[in-house]
C-alpha cells in the first residue's frame, strides 16, 4: 500500500466515523423530543437549541448520504476508465461543504430564535449589496465549480494555462494549484483559467517538451548550425529521447530578434530529466549566440 492510498483510506474512514457520529447524535436528540417533553417545556431555550441542532444534523446527514451515493455511482461507472476525474469528486465535496454551511447558518438562526424566512426577506437589499461587493470572488467560486465538473482536465494532468505550465496538484473554489518543472507551486485564479486557452498535454502527449527562446537577429542566420548543435546535445541522452521527435522552427520574427520553438519527446515522464534537458539546451543556446556574436566583423 502506497503512502497516498493509506492517507486516502484514513480520510475515508474519518468521513464514515463522522457520519456515524452525526447519526447517533441525531437519534439521541430525536428520541429526547418524545421522552423529555416536560424538560423541554420547562426550559424553552434548551428546546430551541435542541431543535436547531436537530435541523442541522438532519440536513447534514441527507447531504452526506447524497454525497456518498453520487461519488459511489461515479466511481462505479468509471471503474474501467484509467482516467477517473478526481476533480468531479472534489466538486461533489465542495458542494456538500457549502450546503453544510447553509444548514449550519440555519441552525444558528433557530438557536437564537431568528425566523430564517423573515431574516432573508429583511436583508434582501443588504444581500444584493454584498453580492455586488464580492462579485469577483463569487464568480471565481462559480468558475471553480464549473471547472471541477468539466472534462477539460483533472488533478494530476500536465497542463499549460496561459504562461504557466505544470502538473495540477489541487483545485479549490479559489484557484488551481499547478506545480511547474522547478517544483514551484503556482496559484492560478479560477476566473483566469476559465477565460484562458488551456492545453492539456496529458490528453495528448505529456512527454513532449517545448522550449521557446529568442536570438538576436544578427546571430540567427545560421539556422542549420543551431539545429545541429541542439540535436547533438539531445543525442547525448540516447534512449531517453524519442527518435524523430526533434523539431526546431521559427515561429516569429521581430525588429531585432527571431523567435524559435524547440519541441521533442522524452521516453518517460521524468521531471529531473526534463529539468536537466532544459538547462543543457539553454546553455547550448547561450553558447551558440556568444559564438555567433564573436564571429561578426568588428567584434572580438
Amino acid at each position: 500500500m502506497t503512502y497516498e492510498s493509506d492517507i486516502a483510506k484514513r480520510k475515508a474512514l474519518g468521513r464514515w466515523f463522522f457520519f456515524a457520529l452525526k447519526v447517533v447524535l441525531w437519534v439521541i436528540i430525536a428520541y429526547s423530543f418524545t421522552s423529555n417533553t416536560v424538560l423541554y417545556r420547562d426550559y424553552p431555550h434548551l428546546a430551541q437549541l435542541a431543535y436547531a441542532v436537530n435541523t442541522f444534523l438532519t440536513g447534514s446527514i441527507f447531504i452526506s448520504i447524497g454525497q456518498f451515493i453520487f461519488i459511489a455511482l461515479y466511481r462505479r461507472r468509471n471503474k474501467k476508465n484509467n482516467r477517473v476525474r478526481g476533480n468531479y469528486v472534489l466538486g461533489i465535496n465542495q458542494i456538500a461543504t457549502l450546503l453544510n454551511v447553509v444548514f449550519a447558518i440555519l441552525g444558528l438562526m433557530l438557536a437564537f430564535g431568528i425566523n430564517p424566512k423573515e431574516f432573508l426577506t429583511s436583508i434582501t437589499i443588504v444581500a444584493m449589496a454584498i453580492a455586488l461587493l464580492f462579485k469577483d470572488y463569487i464568480t471565481n467560486m462559480i468558475s471553480g465549480l464549473l471547472i471541477m465538473f468539466s472534462d477539460q482536465f483533472t488533478i494530476g494532468d500536465t497542463v499549460r494555462i496561459g504562461e504557466y505550465q505544470g502538473k495540477i496538484m489541487d483545485i479549490t473554489l479559489a484557484n488551481i494549484m499547478v506545480k511547474n518543472d522547478d517544483d514551484d507551486v503556482v496559484l492560478i485564479p479560477n476566473n483566469t483559467a476559465f477565460t484562458t486557452n488551456i492545453i492539456n498535454q496529458s490528453l495528448q502527449n505529456s512527454r513532449k517538451l517545448t522550449i521557446e527562446f529568442e536570438l538576436a537577429l544578427a546571430n540567427a542566420y545560421q539556422h542549420g548550425a543551431l539545429e545541429k548543435q541542439l540535436h547533438a546535445t539531445l543525442q547525448r541522452h540516447g534512449a531517453n529521447i524519442v527518435q524523430g521527435s526533434f523539431q526546431l522552427r521559427v515561429v516569429g520574427i521581430g525588429k531585432d530578434f527571431v523567435h524559435y520553438k524547440l519541441q521533442f519527446s522524452t521516453a518517460k515522464k521524468d521531471t529531473p530529466l526534463r529539468r536537466q534537458l532544459r538547462n543543457e539546451l539553454y546553455l547550448r543556446i547561450l553558447t551558440f549566440e556568444a559564438e555567433q556574436a564573436a564571429e561578426q566583423p568588428g567584434k572580438s
